[in-house]
């Protein structure tokens, strides 16, 4: 038989709140239409401004597009990635939900002035070690406290990947960079935020062949990402919202290197269509040749030149760009 769950106090503290909330509510309840109502100020909510996540959800899934290479060193093919949609709950509700014993990366971003955590339990940090090492991507059986110090490294190289595709994940929205500030393997002793602070909860499912999808979770301070709440509830964004600089050089690139057909009309003669039809082999077209030619540029003229001879070879000098 099951023993009883004895709650805490933080628990019966805040289940006699509730309670006491429920109280003061229907207090000022009435009736209309036979159905109860009770006032309610817009705005009252502090989670109103901040929308549904459509834009936290476009960047989870861009994120889930870009990070799928992440895992291509470990795991020798990249994964399928899948996001949830964005939770929002205290710090203290998501910490009871978690195991003591996981892999916990702090990073902090400059431009927000607050930091991200990274979760990932310990039997993914294992499969990817024993993946990255030659072995099969399996989860070990037994229970551990602790990583060692292969598996360290292996959550070094895939927190920093997965920063690094976050960092893309997000340009799109707003600039911003991500730096590891500190690990941990304590959920308990952790310190990213107060308990009772909300916290935006993004989970991803990694879907690996022949074993049980894996999760891992990235978190946001709710605090942090109010300054963007506008661009983060905007339902009108697209996967474009700046200019991407990147892409204008590679295609400035690609247009430098095609390449285009470049020659040199030295003279027009102009013979009767008699003396063109008795032209055969060995005969001599006299022509006069002046100083100047044409420089033409996929049959276009764009230049005027003068003919001569560098280092042995034919050559013209150009003198002057023709008008278009």
């Amino acid at each position: 038989m099951a023993k009883p769950t004895k709650l805490s106090s933080t628990e019966v503290a805040a289940l006699v709140g509730g309670l006491i909330g429920m109280d003061a509510d229907t207090e000022g309840e009435g009736m209309l239409n036979g159905l109860p109502v009770r006032p309610y100020a817009f705005g009252s909510n502090d989670l109103s401004g901040f929308g549904d996540y459509h834009g936290l959800r476009m960047i989870n899934e861009r994120f889930c597009r870009i990070a799928r290479a992440a895992f291509l060193p470990m795991l020798k093919f990249q994964p399928r990635l899948s996001s949830f949609p964005p939770e929002l709950r205290t710090f203290d509700d998501y910490r009871n939900s978690q195991d003591n014993f996981i892999s916990l990366t702090i990073s902090t971003t400059d431009e927000l002035r607050g930091s991200q955590l990274l979760v990932m339990p310990p039997s993914f940090i294992s499969l990817l070690t024993n993946a990255y090492y030659g072995g099969g991507a399996v989860s070990p059986s037994q229970a551990r406290s602790e990583f060692t110090a292969t598996e360290h490294r292996v959550i070094e190289l895939v927190t920093d990947r997965l920063n690094a595709a976050l960092q893309l994940a997000w340009r799109d929205l707003t600039k911003l960079s991500f730096a590891v500030t500190s690990r941990e393997e304590n959920m308990q002793f952790v310190a990213f935020a107060d308990g009772d602070e909300m916290v935006v909860n993004c989970s991803f499912m990694v879907q690996l062949p022949g074993q049980e999808p894996a999760t891992f979770d990235i978190l946001y301070p709710l605090q942090m990402l109010k300054p963007i709440a506008s661009l983060l509830r905007s339902r009108t964004q697209s996967d474009q919202l700046t200019e991407d600089l990147s892409w204008r050089d590679k295609l400035q690139q690609a247009l430098m290197r095609v390449p285009l057909g470049v020659s040199v009309r030295l003279c027009e003669p102009q013979i009767p269509l008699s003396r063109l039809m008795s032209l055969g082999e060995g005969e001599v077209l006299p022509v006069t040749l002046t100083g100047a030619v044409e420089v033409l540029i996929e049959d276009q003229k764009l230049f005027e030149a003068q003919p001569g001879e560098l280092a042995g070879h034919a050559a013209v000098s150009i003198t002057r760009q023709c008008a278009a």
